[in-house]
């Protein structure tokens, strides 16, 4: 309450400054921002601000003639600089859920744009969450009120759109049905070729191997459970002269097992970017997170190793049955995942390619720029 009081002060008084030709981006995953502000730069002629917040790992900074300042309360000069910034634009976009919002009356000529971090969803969020039942009844209302900022909401499929209408509470005519920014990677073959020959400087293990990638959701209890529910000797031993594996993990996960096997396992999970490590992976092991409907865009098998399915479904449920939603085999265990590793893959490719194009339905190759083409 303090924190949006302190906001809502200054963001009154920056308002009285004048309003400029400006879109001000406020990142905490990055990856649709930085798609987005490309196409931006090069088709409007409009200052850019990026807010990063401490979660933020895309590096701004060597990526676009911006300006980057921290969004965050603990850097104060930058943070005061931030809501200036948000107060002085004509275009805002945001890629998350930012409580700030439910302090930001912006001017009526102001649109505000919601870049949401994923191409579509297996876990509830948002009013649907079941989580929700738990928060009082002052945090629903800022919850409602920070989505009634969103002017639209960019979408990839009409799933999505649905999902959004739901969680958010707002019309499906604010649904901006031009496609995820991010997905034009996977439509530009120089660009996933330049992106995998750099990574396979930087990874020399993978060269000759077949590359498996462990991207699990970030659990609640993540900050509370350091350790990592494969069998990471186990699947040394089984897989090490074929395969390599890449752990794109929670940072409060411990991998120091990782200098056991400096041929085996690579620790990606300070990379920026994730779609350049989806072109050099094979098979894709996962849960719940959404890196799946990209990874689908590439037609290549995946493994949902959901260890704790009954739990997390209770707890955070799915918009569909789980076994009817994800394109590939569910294991429980390290056993399981090393078996189906080994399996033809070939069952399920069918399945990938009707979720890739359910889930990517309007991403086609030119999202981006549709998107600022629309909004500008």
């Amino acid at each position: 309450m303090l924190y949006l009081l302190v906001f809502r002060v200054f963001f009154s008084i920056f308002q009285l400054y004048p309003q400029q030709a400006k879109t001000t981006f406020v990142a905490s995953f990055g990856d649709n921002v930085l798609f987005t502000l490309n196409a931006l730069e090069k088709q409007v002629n409009h200052s850019i601000v990026i807010l990063k917040t401490s979660q933020c790992k895309m590096d701004f900074e060597r990526r676009c003639d911006c300006l980057v300042l921290a969004f965050d309360p603990k850097n104060v000069i930058d943070w005061f600089r931030s809501i200036y910034h948000l107060a002085t634009s004509t275009h805002v976009f945001v890629d998350n859920y930012f409580g700030f919002l439910a302090a930001a009356r912006f001017k009526p000529n102001v649109v505000c744009i919601q870049l949401w971090h994923a191409a579509g969803a297996i876990k509830r969020f948002g009013l649907k969450d079941p989580s929700i039942q738990n928060r009082s009844p002052r945090a629903l209302k800022r919850f409602i009120k920070v989505y009634s900022r969103f002017d639209y909401v960019v979408v990839g499929s009409r799933k999505m759109a649905d999902i959004f209408h739901e969680s958010f509470g707002i019309e499906t005519e604010k649904m901006l049905r031009t496609g995820i920014p991010r997905t034009d990677f996977f439509f530009h073959k120089k660009d996933m070729e330049k992106a995998a020959d750099l990574l396979k400087t930087k990874i020399p293990i993978i060269h000759g191997k077949k590359v498996l990638l462990y991207a699990p959701t970030y659990r609640d209890n993540d900050i509370h459970n350091s350790r990592l529910k494969l069998n990471i000797d186990r699947m040394y031993q089984e897989l090490n002269e074929d395969y390599v594996l890449l752990l794109r993990l929670h940072p409060a996960i411990q991998t120091t097992f990782c200098h056991m096997y400096p041929d085996f396992i690579c620790d990606v999970s300070g990379y920026s970017e994730v779609n350049p490590l989806l072109v050099i992976t094979e098979i894709l092991i996962t849960d719940y997170s959404s890196i799946p409907f990209e990874f689908s865009l590439l037609h290549k098998p995946m493994i949902f190793f959901a260890y704790d399915l009954d739990v997390y479904a209770s707890s955070r449920g799915f918009w569909e049955p789980y076994e009817q939603l994800v394109p590939g085999p569910i294991v429980k265990n390290t056993e399981e995942l090393i078996k189906e590793i080994h399996k033809n893959h070939e069952e399920y490719l069918e399945r990938v390619q009707t979720f890739a194009n359910d889930w990517n339905e309007y991403s086609r190759g030119n999202s981006s720029d549709r998107l600022i083409k629309y909004l500008y």
